[in-house]
Parts: C-alpha cells; sequence; structure tokens
C-alpha cells in the first residue's frame, strides 16, 4: 500500500499533467477545412509566437496550386509588371480557397510593382528578373519542387521565388540574420507529397516576436520539411482561408501592419473545379482569428 505521502505526490503529479496537456491543447488547434487542406495555430510563450500552418496534400488530384499577380500591368511593355492588391482581393477574385503572399517586391508611387525574383502563372512568364534565386516550382501533373533558378523553363507552369534557401536535404542553411521579423516560409516534405506553409506573426512583444531565419528554419524541419525557402515578409506576411461554411475569406493571422497590405503576388491553392463558390461577396471583409 503507498504511504499517505507516496499518494499525495502521486496526485499533485497527475494534477501537474492534466495541467500540463491542457495548457498544450490550448496552445494548438487542428482542423481540415477542406480535403487535402490541414490547417492548426499554436500559440507559445518565453518569448510569445504565433504559428499558422497549412499543410496541402499534393497527392490529391481535385488541388490546383498557382502564383498569381496582383492587379494587371500598368504600363504594358514599360518599367513596372502588376499593381499591388491585397491578398484576400486576389484570392476572391481567382476562387482561392487558401493563400499567402508572395516575392518580395519593389513599388512605384502609383502602387505599380515588380517582383524581385523571376515569376510564371500558368505558363507565362511575366517578370524580366533572371536573378537566380530559390523558387517553388509547379510543373506538368502537379510535379512541385523547390530550385535555384535564374531564367525559367517552358515546362514551368508556375512559379514563385524567394530570397534565401531556409532548409537543404533536412538540414538548416546557416543565415546570418539574428532580428525577428514576421515570416512565411513554404517548404516540400521528403517525398514532394505535401507542401508545407507557415506564417509567423511578428513585431509585437505581447502577441508574437516574430522569428529569425534559423528559428525558421527549425520549425520547417519540425513540419517534415526536407527543403524549404523563405518569402516575403514583414507586414506582407499573410495567410488567407475560406471558411467552408459561409464561404468568407478571413484572415488568419494579425499582420504587423494592423490590416492587410497590398502585395505583388500571392501563393494560391484551390480544392475542387476552381471555380468562385456560389454568393462570393464581392469585397471580402477579413475576419482576423484571435
Amino acid at each position: 500500500m503507498l504511504s499517505l505521502h507516496a499518494r499525495f505526490e502521486k496526485t499533485v503529479l497527475g494534477l501537474l499533467l492534466t495541467v500540463w496537456a491542457g495548457a498544450l491543447l490550448a496552445q494548438s488547434s487542428r482542423e481540415t477545412p477542406f480535403p487535402g487542406i490541414t490547417y492548426r495555430h499554436e500559440r507559445r510563450q518565453d518569448p510569445p509566437m504565433r504559428l499558422f500552418i497549412a499543410e496541402v496534400n499534393l497527392t490529391n488530384p481535385r488541388l490546383n496550386i498557382r502564383v498569381v499577380p496582383g492587379g494587371p500591368d500598368p504600363d504594358g511593355p514599360g518599367e513596372w509588371e502588376t499593381t499591388l492588391m491585397t491578398p484576400t482581393r486576389i484570392a476572391a477574385r481567382e476562387g482561392f480557397d487558401l493563400a499567402v503572399n508572395g516575392d518580395f517586391y519593389r513599388t512605384a508611387p502609383e502602387g505599380w510593382a515588380n517582383v524581385i525574383g523571376p515569376a510564371v502563372s500558368d505558363r507565362k512568364r511575366w517578370s524580366t528578373s533572371n536573378k537566380k534565386r530559390p523558387c517553388l516550382v509547379v510543373r506538368g501533373r502537379g510535379q512541385v519542387s523547390i530550385e535555384m533558378i535564374g531564367k525559367p523553363a517552358n515546362d514551368m507552369q508556375q512559379l514563385i521565388a524567394g530570397n534565401v534557401m531556409l532548409v537543404e536535404n533536412g538540414k538548416s542553411v546557416l543565415r546570418q540574420n539574428q532580428d525577428r521579423h514576421p515570416r512565411t516560409a513554404v517548404g516540400l516534405n521528403s517525398k514532394r507529397t505535401r507542401l508545407l506553409i507557415l506564417v509567423v506573426d511578428g513585431r509585437s512583444p505581447s502577441h508574437s516576436v516574430g522569428m529569425r531565419y534559423d528559428e525558421l528554419a527549425d520549425e520547417m524541419i519540425r513540419l517534415g520539411a526536407k527543403t524549404a525557402i523563405n518569402l516575403d515578409g514583414g507586414g506582407s506576411s499573410v495567410m488567407v482561408l475560406r471558411d467552408p461554411g459561409t464561404q468568407r475569406l478571413q484572415v488568419l493571422n494579425q499582420p504587423s501592419d494592423g490590416q492587410e497590405r497590398a502585395v505583388a503576388n500571392v501563393l494560391g491553392i484551390t480544392v475542387g473545379d476552381g471555380k468562385l463558390p456560389p454568393h462570393q461577396p464581392p469585397d471580402p471583409v477579413p475576419a482576423s482569428r484571435p
């Protein structure tokens, strides 16, 4: 028979385990809003951190990945390639079920923009950049890869560029960046059957401080990434998801600007026929989650 002291220790240990398990459950939520897309939100402390994670099953034949510019080309064959637009407006126009911000870009006062790296949408190359960048590439039959690309090849259907490689061969690539910021990263597992998307809030000491490159790489490895790249971050970092019930688009994270920032392009996912859902509001109102 256990002594009174032993029974007390066992009871206290049980309570602590219960509290610890409850805390873990409170810090992480998981849902499958669409077939082939799993979403979860993680909350951490010391330091405060908010992570928004989407896993996309690339073996789903009804799933479609696209790279889409913001607005129209404002000057034809001139210097600028697209017009800045918020990700929710782009996602509403294209019928996306999930979208995140894309490449780094430069802008003109009129809201005209150029992406920094190469870009391909529906087999059409629309960025003039030939600078070699780490890119997420979609080829025929839904083959997805991460490669260093300068001039896109003719067989590339979709292409979006980042600035640095975070993970190669399952290992973190050391980058001398000690600043914590909001981040957006994409990666692939070893069999390239899962697309891993991570958005991290930042620049808020009480809500989420953001991540350094090495921290971001470690997170992508934890999620199962064999390769991963860093997309644009800061105020551009955003994850947009369609509510399957109301069909409205929601901004899941809290952008550091206090609202969505207009961007030059997005990475979008559609499950199904790609048609706009019925009764889609013409101008969706983002609804940030706590």
